[in-house]
């Protein structure tokens, strides 16, 4: 139960800190070295500057403009031009989806004011552009924790509603949008919709990508604890069968389940993984002095990663190194260790800038899912990628749980892997080709919020209601104002 006391009254937007930017850097969007991009108010002369995915790959040009005020918003859109316009969060879609070659891009970090918190229910109304590192300050103290965080929590709310975002939590919670209970949704005729769970425009919307609207508001409903802290099992698994064996037959327990998996090993060792599992930590769990400030939000920071490193700095040698330390250092079992939420689901985000340590070429994440019953496929897949000799040190496995009622969005019931690449790995974009046909044919899809090389052919295999999408765009949109690089390369 919540640390709170049941009647608590609505916590007005006055009694909330501001919202905090992501680490070493401004609240603008970053640019395509990672850094920050200064983006113009709405309605000024903005010049264009260049753009990136988190994957420091394919920049592209925009007029970046920020407005703070849903009149703004407004105005903004209306001002897009030729070439469209979409939103932007805080850069952390890994391809194409928040760049708009020659258009605008709406930086929505300027709308970041969370309006009310019921600590008796944890429902709370926030403007689209807060991030879910700054809900975490002011959820946590009252006792309530965000439903759903992927592996970063430098997202908005907008971002993570257009994205649809999952976590280490898919098979207990579902994804993002589950948990939603409305949005406001201005559309291309400048009108601003409140829109429900149930309807089109919401299952449109939910893992939409932006593409039917700019999201500037939204009601959540949170996840009471007693604690910020986890407790955490640890074991190895042996390779990946063992793996699978061991989600397949545990994962229930958890609230929380991932497993890193080492995808340069191969023979006999061929998926062995290191799994993770836990849930929120009670309060009679942790040790005197945390109890002491049970709540306490307090990430910790390393220095950010310098600005320029060498080109190849990630190759096969020093990845299969770091991962041979990895697994051999992780403990063969261990129960109940109490860690910090921030590092239990973010330890990447306590090193500002991290993605520059794939150099300038930038790196690429190629997240798929396949369903029960296609574990032959996972299989193979595993197996191909080890053949290449892949250097993945950022490689994880999971299971997922129901699918949502997004048309677009990525999660069905089944077994998802991501891995992380360099961009200027000898043969990649054939390899990613053929691991996409076999997704493909094993009806499965990749997340498009990490894609930014898939073909639209194979889209369309891997998204069965992208003619409904489509159609309703068509509907909203007929002068086809929502635009992004990735609704051009894949005919969205």
């Amino acid at each position: 139960m919540p640390a709170v006391p049941a009647a608590a009254p609505a916590v007005p937007a006055s009694s909330a800190p501001p919202a905090s930017a992501p680490p070493a850097a401004s609240a603008g969007s970053h640019g395509s070295d990672g850094s920050s991009a200064s983006a113009a108010p709405a309605g000024s002369d903005a010049l264009a500057v260049p753009l990136s995915g988190w994957g420091r790959t394919a920049p592209t040009a925009a007029r970046l403009v920020r407005p703070r005020s849903r009149e703004e918003a407004v105005a903004a859109l209306r001002a897009c031009g030729e070439r469209g316009g979409i939103a932007r969060g805080l850069g952390r879609a890994y391809g194409d989806a928040a760049q708009n070659a020659g258009g605008a891009v709406l930086d929505m970090t300027g709308l970041d004011r969370v309006h009310t918190i019921d600590a008796g229910t944890g429902t709370v109304v926030c403007d689209a552009g807060v991030s879910l590192h700054h809900l975490m300050e002011v959820l946590l103290p009252l006792g309530w924790f965000v439903p759903v965080t992927p592996g970063t929590r430098y997202v908005t709310v907008g971002g993570a509603i257009g994205a649809d975002i999952h976590g280490k939590n898919h098979h207990v919670s579902g994804s993002f949008s589950r948990h939603v209970r409305s949005f406001d949704l201005l559309t291309a005729d400048g009108t601003v919709r409140a829109v429900k769970p149930g309807s089109k425009l919401f299952n449109a919307t939910a893992g939409g990508m932006g593409l039917t609207g700019v999201i500037l508001k939204a009601k959540l409903r949170c996840l009471p604890v007693e604690t910020s802290f986890m407790s955490v099992d640890t074991e190895r698994a042996t390779d990946l069968d063992d793996l699978m064996a061991r989600l397949t037959a545990t994962d229930h327990r958890y609230r929380y389940s991932v497993a890193w998996i080492d995808l340069l090993a191969r023979g006999a060792a061929t998926g062995r993984a290191v799994l993770t599992r836990g849930d929120h930590a009670p309060l009679d769990a942790l040790p005197e002095r945390a109890r002491r400030d049970p709540l306490a939000f307090r990430p910790r920071r390393l220095p950010a990663a310098p600005a320029f490193l060498p080109e190849g700095l990630l190759h096969r040698t020093t990845v299969g190194l770091f991962n041979e330390l990895w697994y051999r250092r992780a403990p063969r079992s261990r129960t109940a260790e109490i860690q910090r939420v921030s590092s239990f689901f973010h330890p990447l985000d306590g090193v500002p800038h991290w993605n520059r340590v794939y150099g300038k070429g930038g790196f690429l994440q190629y997240q798929f899912v396949v369903g029960h019953g296609q574990e032959e496929t996972l299989r193979r897949v595993v197996r191909r990628i080890a053949r290449h000799r892949c250097p993945s040190f950022l490689a994880v496995l999971k299971r997922f749980g129901d699918a949502d009622p997004g048309w677009l969005s990525f999660p069905v019931p089944g077994w998802t892997l991501a891995l992380d690449i360099p961009a200027h790995l000898p043969g990649l974009a054939r390899l990613l080709d053929g691991l996409d046909e076999e997704v493909a044919a094993a009806g499965g899809r990749v997340y498009l919020a990490k894609d930014s090389r898939m073909r639209p052919d194979v889209l369309t295999a891997m998204y069965p209601q992208l003619p409904a999408f489509r159609a309703l765009r068509a509907e909203l949109d007929p002068g086809n104002v929502f635009r992004s690089d990735l609704s051009r390369r894949l005919d969205l």
